[in-house]
């Protein structure tokens, strides 16, 4: 038989059918073996060992479109970093270091602020400002008052989103509302620290409809862009791109040259200075990684 993970806990997949079953199922040794980890959104051949306890074995794993590392699942058409405007304040180098990770593995990814309800205007316009030109969409929202929201179900519609961000920032909440089934548990904000308590602890695939799949996945307070030479990193921050061609010395990494076109646009407002200076720290790291 052939099903699609949608969880992982503690060792057993839970293998959906295509119909309304769901198995829990182990994998063969043979994956082991061959250093292959199933996750969630693999597409799977299995066989059904105890039908009455709905328990099954996974025998092959099908071959995959994608493979996200963070979040850990497979077979991805778009991302939506979602973040929110306020309460907790959104982490910008977190949310570049999201983008990077993206681009990487070149998943198309849009860009969802909730709370909308508690932002200002002029905010809202500066993160406009900071990422669409990078050609990044971005949507602002608010689940507490259901803004927006029929927007992102249209954006969602036929494909299989991954939904990734920091703790507290809503996302298992927007899950409920699209997916109600789901009844998922929603944390507080904690006041003392400002962050949220970690609602989701596992990648978890949901169908809300046809042929459309929304993975709900544990939240980030961090994220560290691994096994990429620093001198590659601008080739992820896509608006540097037209900029570089002003560049006076080829292979300009913008960041101790002089003539640099990319820096004289941070300058003139047309790169925005906080993804620079994401992008500047982001390279100092790998650097030093390349170093040691």
């Amino acid at each position: 038989m052939k099903g699609k993970i949608i969880k992982g806990i503690a060792g057993f997949y839970y293998v959906h059918d295509g119909n309304d079953k769901v198995y829990a199922c182990k994998a063969k040794g043979i994956f082991r073996n061959r250093n292959v980890k199933p996750l969630v959104g693999d597409d799977v051949e299995f066989s059904i060992i105890h039908e009455k306890d709905m328990e099954g074995s996974i025998t092959e794993i099908l071959p995959r479109k994608n493979q996200l590392i963070r979040p850990a699942v497979a077979n991805v058409d778009q991302a939506v970093v979602f973040f929110a405007m306020t309460h907790p304040e959104p982490n910008l180098n977190l949310l570049d270091r999201f983008l990077v990770t993206m681009e990487i593995q070149n998943i198309p990814v849009m860009i969802c602020f909730n709370k909308l309800d508690l932002s200002e205007t002029d905010k809202l316009e500066m993160l406009k400002k900071a990422y669409e030109p990078a050609g990044y969409p971005v949507y602002f929202i608010s689940v507490y008052e259901e803004k927006g929201i029929e927007k992102i179900r249209e954006l969602f519609q036929g494909k299989t989103t991954v939904l990734a961000g920091p703790s507290g920032v809503g996302k298992s909440s927007l899950t409920n509302l699209l997916y109600p089934q789901a009844d998922m548990e929603t944390g507080n904000i904690s006041r003392k620290i400002q962050r949220g308590k970690h609602t989701t602890r596992h990648s978890q695939l949901f169908g809300i409809g046809g042929e459309t799949y929304l993975m709900d996945t544990p939240g980030f307070s961090s994220m560290y862009v691994e096994d990429l030479d620093c001198r590659e990193l601008k080739n992820f921050f896509p608006e540097f791109s037209i900029y570089e061609e002003n560049c006076r010395f080829l292979g300009c990494v913008h960041v101790g040259e002089r003539d640099c076109g990319v820096k004289t646009a941070v300058g003139e407002g047309k790169i925005s200075e906080s993804r620079y200076e994401n992008y500047r720290l982001l390279y100092e790291e790998l650097k030093d990684k390349r170093r040691y």
